[in-house]
């Protein structure tokens, strides 16, 4: 028993800042071990009971799972350090002396940092997220302390740094609601009646299966022009990502609709006149 004191109480290293141990080094590794514990703990086993009996959202939930294990890692450190028998003033100083020499080099990175912190706390921006941000369109799938991924429509994953969507402007399509509104245009001869292109183009948007059907599609006759009656179609859609799709499926849709009943698309036409001066 007392060969095992003194090889635990075995002292590796001393000054006056520094006290290394045996056991202090087991120390240390219990705190990690533990904190690692606490965070698989609460976040796999703890918090999802939680979040399914709340209905809470996939985003929020892993702003909250990111927060606590930030904290919880961040203490579990500090302990760990403290448990070495390292005085955590001289760590404090280390931090501050590195943050004045790579203030300025680093100055981004600190950015970045902070703006993922921001992100997390106010959670406007969220996993799962549909956004559009510098003409990258895509879903969000993770949010890192310091980067974001982006999965775009061509299932390529972008990482984004996190202060592009704190200062520039960001259309984030599920803030509020998880719907979109879109618009197709589409003009038909002069000869056409209006009523039924209305009607036909309703019963089109409705069949689809990605238009929702609350809040209903809508028609607007929106000009009469050059060579053809200007129609608007609106409708809402859930899908973002492959809207693309479902626009492209709306137009075959309405081709073919609009031949069967011969309701005319006209191209644009040009009269030219010559005369002798």
């Amino acid at each position: 028993m007392d060969t095992l004191e003194q090889l635990l109480n075995l002292r590796l290293f001393r000054d006056t800042d520094f006290e290394f141990s045996v056991i202090n080094f087991i120390s240390a590794a219990i705190v990690i071990l533990v904190a690692y514990g606490l965070v698989w703990l609460l976040t796999t086993k703890l918090l999802p009971r939680v979040y399914k009996r709340q209905k809470t959202e996939i985003g929020s939930q892993y702003t909250i799972n990111q927060l606590l294990k930030y904290f919880i890692y961040t203490i579990g450190l500090l302990w760990a350090i403290q448990s070495l028998g390292i005085n955590t003033n001289v760590i404090w100083g280390a931090i501050a002396a590195l943050a004045v020499g790579f203030g300025l080099g680093l100055q981004q990175t600190f950015n970045d940092l902070f703006s993922g912190l921001i992100i997390l706390f106010e959670g406007k921006i969220r996993v799962g997220d549909s956004v559009e941000v510098n003409n990258i369109v895509g879903r969000i799938i993770r949010i890192g302390i310091r980067t974001s991924d982006i999965e775009t429509r061509s299932n390529v994953v972008r990482v984004v740094p996190n202060s592009k969507l704190v200062v520039e402007s960001v259309n984030n399509w599920n803030h509020d609601y998880n719907r979109v509104r879109f618009m197709l245009t589409v003009g038909v001869h002069y000869d056409s009646d209006p009523e039924q292109v209305r009607d036909l183009l309703l019963d089109i948007a409705q069949a689809h299966s990605r238009v929702m059907k609350q809040p209903a599609p809508f028609v607007r006759f929106a000009d009469f022009g050059d060579s053809a009656l200007v129609f608007e179609l609106y409708f809402y859609s859930r899908y973002l990502i492959v809207s693309g799709d479902t626009l492209s499926d709306l137009r075959y849709e309405i081709f073919r609709v609009f031949k069967e009943n011969n309701i005319e698309i006209p191209y644009p036409q040009r009269v030219v006149y010559s005369g002798n001066s």
